[in-house]
């Protein structure tokens, strides 16, 4: 007689459905690791919920990159440079700071604070005069004022990029020495976006007469860089190729009556892992963006742009991970079965309840029992307080859980954003508390080591700003 082997424990779930284990993920003795790090002995040593960012990512993903345009460069015998900045705005922290400049990365600002964090990591070291600053944003009079300071003060690749032509007079009210402007190009939505055009940038047809009538003559402005942001990110579309090819069109009009003009900024982000079930060729976009932007050039008779990429969430996003326990579960009907977390995704996720971003979630633990589909449900008493669809399945399933056991899970690839959308250590929905939050890292012998960037927020620091 033949024994059939029922294949419905988690760990079989999660093998049946992804490739796996991939991108830093493995099983070890039915325990989930990152990147080499054992989350269970993180969670026994420093407890849920817990925030925490492995430094070494973000390292290895600007070096990826790199390696990628480098290859591409050299394929194609691309006569120009290539410069990686990295998006300010994705995640301030000192620690990220840090972390990206010690590989000598250029920065996009996005607001008059960031010019104020600049000059501060260049009293410290970290930031030489010498390098890049790309200033993207609306120009307020604030941010205005700060450029031309840090101008002043000898930061001679700072590049003011115009969103719109009454920006170049603000910048001509504070500027009183040579400044590098760029042009931000307005880029084409998505057919299925709510606007036709995008709002950040101008059109096309304005940058030649502007150059002509305000830039061209102005003793101290120069053109250096064009600069567009597909905000769908690169990614291998019809439409994503298509606006690469008119734009870099519109660039080699440009070049054609400014022979100062030498850089192209190709804003909008490569794309992280959200979910296991996807997979991105990374070597093949950036290969295809070098081919087509020299093919462009030479087909036009101009020499190839400088290139410069903005990537934020593609450094940061996958160094971030959010660990939670489950503290209970509810039968509410005959089909819904919630597991409780010990926090809220309001609070800690804020993706995840503000516009329905998806991240890669597993269980941490008890790989080896039998899986159920659950939804998960945060502890506050909104009713959006909850997650319950996967990218790939649409819906979410964890080891069974008993209330003799521990369970916990975890959402990964969450390092950018969250905390500028939900802000971090003031007043919380609920007045559920923000988590701790640690450092990992590597030390000269490559041993894992971590440390507490943030306790866990306490009751009277809440009170207090409350007014208590």
């Amino acid at each position: 007689m033949t024994t059939l082997n029922i294949k419905n424990r988690y760990t079989d779930l999660i093998h049946q459905t992804f490739f796996f284990p991939r991108h830093g993920f493995e099983v070890i003795d039915h325990q989930l690791h990152f990147n080499g790090v054992n989350l269970v002995e993180l969670i026994n040593q420093y407890g849920t919920p817990l925030k925490f960012t492995y430094l070494p990512k973000i390292n290895s993903q600007i070096e990826k990159a790199r390696d990628l345009f480098g290859k591409a460069f050299e394929k194609y015998n691309y006569q120009g440079k290539y410069n990686y900045c990295y998006c300010t705005k994705s995640s301030h922290f000192s620690f990220i700071m840090d972390q990206v400049l010690k590989s000598g990365v250029d920065l996009e600002t996005s607001s008059a604070f960031d010019l104020s964090i600049i000059s501060v990591l260049n009293k410290r070291g970290a930031f030489k005069k010498d390098q890049y600053i790309i200033c993207n944003g609306y120009k307020t009079e604030q941010y205005a004022q700060n450029m031309a300071k840090l101008v002043d003060d000898g930061f001679e690749n700072l590049v003011c990029v115009l969103d719109n032509p009454d920006e170049l007079d603000l910048i001509d009210k504070y500027t009183k020495k040579p400044t590098n402007l760029g042009i931000r190009i307005a880029t084409e939505e998505e057919p299925n976006f709510l606007v036709y055009t995008s709002r950040l940038g101008m059109s096309h047809k304005k940058i030649i007469n502007l150059y002509e009538t305000k830039i061209k003559e102005h003793p101290n402005f120069r053109l250096k860089m064009l600069h567009f942001f597909v905000n769908s990110g690169i990614r291998d579309t019809t439409f994503f190729w298509s606006e690469l090819t008119r734009l870099v069109n519109v660039y080699c009009d440009v070049k054609e009556v400014c022979p100062e003009l030498e850089t192209l900024d190709i804003g909008g982000g490569m794309p992280i892992y959200t979910s296991l079930g996807v997979e991105f060729d990374y070597a093949y976009m950036i290969d295809q963006i070098v081919y087509y932007i020299k093919a462009i050039c030479e087909n036009r008779g101009v020499p190839v742009p400088n290139l410069f990429t903005e990537f934020g969430s593609f450094t940061v996003g996958e160094s971030g991970g959010m660990l939670y326990s489950i503290i209970g579960q509810k039968e509410q009907n005959d089909k819904e079965l919630w597991y409780m977390i010990n926090s809220s995704f309001i609070t800690t996720l804020p993706d995840t309840w503000g516009i329905g971003q998806k991240f890669i979630m597993l269980a941490v633990n008890n790989w080896d029992k039998e899986f159920q589909r659950i939804n998960l449900g945060g502890l506050t008493c909104d009713s959006q307080d909850f997650y319950n669809s996967d990218t790939n399945t649409n819906q979410v399933f964890m080891p069974k859980y008993k209330e003799d056991e521990v369970l916990h899970m975890g959402f990964f690839h969450t390092g950018a954003y969250q905390e500028s959308l939900g802000g971090y250590g003031g007043i919380q929905h609920c007045l559920i508390p923000a988590p701790k939050h640690i450092l990992i890292d590597k030390d000269e012998d490559g041993n894992i080591v971590s440390k507490v960037f943030a306790e866990e927020q306490n009751q009277e620091s809440m009170l207090n700003i409350l007014g208590y």
